[in-house]
């Protein structure tokens, strides 16, 4: 037991600086939508591993925080890279609904900050991407979980979810599963660059390019729930 709660100490930390961001930020805003969020998913994780949920304690931990920690950098110090320059760019928009922040936070941070963060925690614990493989996919399935939850939670009413709803239509053209595979993708091309700095830098920086467009498309104003568009700013 002191073991495993020497594990857990830092995913509480991490949990602890979004309870300070969630405390800090209008509760419309869209940083904060995507925080309450991950701070669920961070909540959960940190109960399965009190649980033994996860076979390899320190390694689930380690991704859990260096993951974590690529999204704090960013919300605390207000300097985001490209994945996530959308979601701030647009997050008081008063046309863009609360489910579209969530997903192009989910879309930001699974998309580029999880194949990082697997290679930040390879070189921690000095092993192989294959050997995270395990905690990977039970955290991606903790994930998939959580974003159907949030899919319900964040969803309007059955009025507006009508097929030819734009909603409807964003919802279908991205996929949780699909992003996290691609990760995975990612993490190993990044772990075999890694002699290569400057090659696995340009990588990086283009996968990052790629999920901000993405995140911009999910983040496209949408309106209110009666459909009208209002002006940003206003």
């Amino acid at each position: 037991m002191t073991q495993l709660e020497q594990f857990t100490t830092p995913v509480d930390a991490v949990a602890s600086r979004m309870r300070t961001l969630a405390a800090t930020l209008p509760e419309r805003d869209g940083i904060a939508v995507f925080n309450r969020v991950y701070l669920t998913v961070t909540e959960e994780v940190e109960r399965r591993l009190d649980a033994g949920d996860f076979p390899d304690g320190e390694a689930a931990v380690s991704l859990d925080v260096r993951f974590a920690e690529r999204y704090l950098r960013v919300a605390e110090e207000g300097s985001p890279p490209a994945c996530w320059r959308p979601l701030f760019q647009f997050r008081r928009h008063p046309g863009v609904r609360p489910l579209q922040f969530a997903l192009a936070g989910i879309n930001a941070h699974i998309g580029h900050d999880l194949a990082l963060a697997v290679v930040d925690t390879c070189r921690t614990l000095r092993c192989e991407p294959a050997d995270l493989e395990d905690e990977f996919e039970r955290v991606g399935d903790l994930l998939v979980s959580l974003e159907e939850r949030v899919r319900e939670d964040l969803m309007p009413g059955p009025d507006l979810l009508q097929i030819a709803d734009p909603l409807t239509h964003l919802l279908g053209s991205w996929s949780l599963e699909r992003a996290r595979d691609a990760a995975w993708s990612a993490a190993r091309a990044l772990w075999a660059l890694r002699g290569l700095p400057d090659l696995a830098e340009e990588f990086a920086d283009r996968l990052g390019a790629a999920v901000g467009l993405a995140g911009r498309i999910l983040l496209t104003p949408l309106g209110d729930r009666s459909g009208h568009i209002t002006a940003y700013g206003t």
